[in-house]
Order: structure tokens, then C-alpha cells, then sequence
């Protein structure tokens, strides 16, 4: 059997519910800010038009029927999928960067679970009030009240987690399209499946998990702190000064000023709990760092409003280096960047963004690849011409149909046999295969050991793209 703290708390902790406070201030402004843009570009981006011969009039469209992406004038096919791998790659390196700088700044700003979570929270706070009208509300008995609050914040909860699954969908069908369709039943089964699996998980995930999301699911939380370093900056408490000698206290008489606080050894923290209600992950960061702070500095943007109201100086609550904070006189907090980790961190997002982006602007409009058939390598033909045997095979990846020509350098003008054509028309995102031969006499068989096959796309001569294929022949030599 057994005993101790892990019988205490069990696997998981029951989650009691985090009523959170408002609170005004530089870091409120700029998650506020981060969630307005972030909103903007997830659901008005499916809406924005943009003009195609092939495709709707939508900027950004996953075209799964088509095999293809089409991200405003950039269309990207399977054949790109080195540039999702260079995506990933950035964006891990990205987040480790940022990590080793300024701790788990991505989670308390850009994380989808934050941004809907706070959303949520700004849902529930106009509906049923500041928090202690919420927190009065949750332990009152149901009642008229509480049932139509409650349930209007529920509703407005399952609305908008319904239009979140709904502009998901959106992304792989013209936009106005579903929705007439979705709303008249005549939409495909993929589209209500899906948009119903998004609706439960982010009501499930932004209004009634929360911070259990990532205190238990998402793996961040957990291995973040292995990119931590001395130097890295995060939310901290500064215990020497909040603390004192003797610990906090109110500020109730004989205690209110600086000088009567410090004579009687008593720290700069007032102890208001102010830290701890506007906390969305619930948790006092006076009790040190710790792996459930999504560092969103409302904590900050807290305490920094209560030092105000009584002239007490800024930064009890602030981002610092557990480094800079254990020095004898703690200086004013600055990001560390000089460390091989990060710097070796910097160096590789710069070298992978800088080679996607060289990569993006140097694509061509198509692919090509010539393989010489050698089951036989060459035939000996009753006249005594050598003939080889050649499979081309062009991918067409611009955004409308392409003809492309075929033709040969190095080797007499009839000499290549593609049939009957020498032009191919490929529709775009599909490949064309083109069966070659090329048959010289005996002769120039023997001198002949390479020669080029052109591919030219007709009308832009300019994109034109050559290969050196092998002629094998029975006298011939070869390197």
C-alpha cells in the first residue's frame, strides 16, 4: 500500500474553477491585441477574395480534390512538401528560441488554447459580471438567475466554438458556398462531421478544461523547462523585497508606507491576492516558478496596479532571470541573448527561413524527370539501327494548363520518336508521361554517348529546362 503525498493528491487534482479578475495594464493590452489580430486572420482570411482561372475566388484554399494548397498567389503541390518539412523545422526552432529568451511567452500570448480560453473568459465575464459577482453566482443555488446566466454563457460558448469549426471547414471549400449548403443540409458528411468534432473539443477545451488543457494534456508545460537556463527571463516573484525579514503583510495601520513596512521588516507585498485572481491558470507565483505559469504577465499588469495606489516602486511582480535575481543588487531586467544555445538556435531559424524563402522564389512552374528504359538497355533493330528507349515525365505545377514541347539536341533531326506529337498539355497539379525512342545507325551509334532532351513550356521559352540522358549502343563506351 501506498502512502504519502502522491495517496494525498491521486493521479490527477480535482479541478476547482478559476473565477478571473480584470485587470488593466501593458501586458493585458497586448494579449488583448495578439487575440483581435489573431481572430481577424483566422476567421475573415477563408472570406478574402482573390482571384483564379481554376479554383473559387478565395485567398486561401486547401484544395484536397486537387492535391494542392493555394495560399494567395502561391499554389503548393505534394511534390513541396521539403517546404512543410522547412515550416515545422522553423517553427519548433522558433519556439525553442523564444523559450531560451523569454520563457513560455508563445503559451501565455499565441497558443490557441490561450486565445480561445481568454475569449471565453470575456464571454462568461459580460454575461454574468466581474468575478466577484461570478464567484457569488457559482455557489448560489439554481435559480431564475443563475439558470438564464449560466445558460447564456454556455450558449454563447457552443456559438462560437461552432463558427470555430465551421471556418475550419471553410479553408477547404469556398466559403460562402459551405455555408449556404451547411445551413440547407446539402452540405458533404465530411463537413458536418468535422465542424461537430471541432464545436465539442473547443467547448470542452476553452469553457470547461481550461487550464487543465495544459496542465495535463499539452506535453509544453512539461519539458519547457529543459530549455530554461539561469538567464532565461520569466515571470518572478522578487521574494527578497516582497518578503522582508518578516514576510508579507496588509497594509492596514502603521504599516502603509515604505518607511514603516521596512521598519518593521516587513516586504513591499501587501499581500492583496490580487496576483492570484487574475491568474487564468490559478496558481500564486509567490510561491516561486512553476510549470502550470503560462507567463501572460497579468500577474504583472496586477501587482504593478496595487504598487501604484500606494507609491510603492513598480517590477514585486515582473519578467526577470532567476540569474539577475539571486545577484547581491538585482539590475534592471534584459534579455540574455549572448549564449551559444541561443545563438546557435538564431543561426539555424535564419538559415532555414532564409533557404524557404529562396526556395519559394525560385520555383519553377514545373517538374521533369527523364529515365532511360533498360529492360532492354538498347535494341538491335533488322536494319542494324540501335534503338533506346526513354520514359519523360512532367508535373505541371502552375495554376492553369500548361503545353509543353519536346525536343533533342545532340542527335539528327528525326532521330527522336515521340509518337504522334511532340507537345504535351498537363493540367495543373497532374503529371503527363511521355514515351520516348531514339533510334541512330550503327555509326553514330558508336560516337554517340549523351545527348539532350528539351522541355519548353510553350510560350514562355524562358523557363526552358534541358537533360542529359545516355545512349547505349553494343560498341559503344560509356562513362
Amino acid at each position: 500500500m501506498q502512502t504519502g503525498l502522491e495517496d494525498q493528491l491521486g493521479l490527477y487534482q480535482k479541478r476547482i474553477p478559476v473565477f478571473t479578475r480584470s485587470v488593466k495594464g501593458k501586458f493585458r493590452r497586448f494579449k488583448t491585441s495578439v487575440l483581435v489580430l489573431a481572430y481577424a486572420i483566422y476567421f475573415l482570411l477563408p472570406w478574402l477574395p482573390w482571384s483564379r482561372l481554376d479554383a473559387p475566388a478565395q485567398a486561401v484554399l486547401f484544395d484536397l480534390p486537387g492535391r494542392r494548397f493555394l495560399i494567395f498567389g502561391l499554389t503548393v503541390y505534394p511534390q513541396n512538401v521539403v517546404w512543410l518539412a522547412l515550416l515545422l523545422f522553423i517553427a519548433a526552432i522558433l519556439l525553442f528560441f523564444i523559450t531560451g529568451l523569454v520563457g513560455r511567452a508563445f503559451c501565455g500570448y499565441f497558443c490557441f488554447q490561450t486565445l480561445w480560453t481568454d475569449f471565453f473568459i470575456w464571454i462568461e465575464h459580460k454575461i454574468q459580471g466581474e468575478r466577484p459577482a461570478r464567484v457569488r453566482l457559482y455557489r448560489q443555488p439554481w435559480d431564475r438567475e443563475k439558470v438564464l446566466k449560466v445558460g447564456g454563457t454556455h450558449a454563447a460558448w457552443i456559438l462560437a466554438s461552432f463558427w470555430t469549426g465551421l471556418t475550419f471547414v471553410a479553408y477547404f471549400t469556398y466559403a460562402p458556398q459551405l455555408v449556404a449548403d451547411f445551413f440547407t443540409g446539402q452540405a458533404a458528411a465530411a463537413a458536418y462531421i468535422t465542424t461537430s468534432i471541432l464545436t465539442v473539443s473547443t467547448y470542452a477545451a476553452a469553457g470547461l478544461m481550461r487550464e487543465q488543457i495544459c496542465t495535463y494534456v499539452c506535453p509544453y508545460g512539461r519539458f519547457q523547462s529543459v530549455m530554461y537556463e539561469a538567464e532565461t527571463l520569466a515571470v518572478h516573484y522578487d521574494a527578497r523585497r516582497g518578503e522582508g525579514a518578516h514576510g508579507r503583510a496588509s497594509a492596514r495601520a502603521g504599516q502603509r508606507t515604505l518607511a514603516e513596512r521596512h521598519e518593521k521588516g516587513l516586504g513591499d507585498c501587501v499581500d492583496c491576492g490580487l496576483c492570484v485572481q487574475v491568474c487564468p491558470a490559478g496558481i500564486d507565483i509567490r510561491d516561486g516558478l512553476q510549470y502550470k505559469c503560462i507567463s501572460c504577465g497579468l500577474c504583472i499588469d496586477a501587482c504593478n496596479t496595487i504598487m501604484d495606489s500606494f507609491n510603492f516602486p513598480r517590477g514585486l511582480i515582473r519578467y526577470d532571470s532567476e540569474k539577475n535575481l539571486a545577484a547581491p543588487v538585482p539590475a534592471a531586467p534584459r534579455v540574455e541573448w549572448k549564449r551559444l544555445k541561443t545563438i546557435g538556435y538564431g543561426v539555424a531559424l535564419i538559415l532555414m527561413s532564409a533557404y524557404l524563402v529562396y526556395s519559394i522564389g525560385t520555383r519553377g512552374s514545373y517538374d521533369r524527370s527523364v529515365n532511360q528504359i533498360r529492360q532492354p538497355l538498347y535494341v538491335v533493330l533488322s536494319n542494324g539501327d540501335i534503338r533506346n528507349r526513354y520514359q519523360i515525365r512532367i508535373t505541371n505545377k502552375a495554376g492553369q494548363d500548361q503545353t509543353y514541347v519536346i525536343s533533342a539536341s545532340g542527335i539528327p533531326a528525326g532521330a527522336l520518336d515521340l509518337g504522334n506529337f511532340r507537345e504535351i498539355t498537363v493540367k495543373p497539379g497532374h503529371s503527363g508521361v511521355v514515351q520516348a525512342s531514339v533510334r541512330l545507325s550503327p555509326e553514330l551509334a558508336e560516337h554517340t554517348h549523351r545527348f539532350e532532351l528539351f522541355i519548353t513550356p510553350k510560350g514562355n521559352p524562358g523557363e526552358a529546362r534541358s537533360e542529359t540522358v545516355r545512349f547505349d549502343s553494343p560498341k559503344g563506351t560509356h562513362e
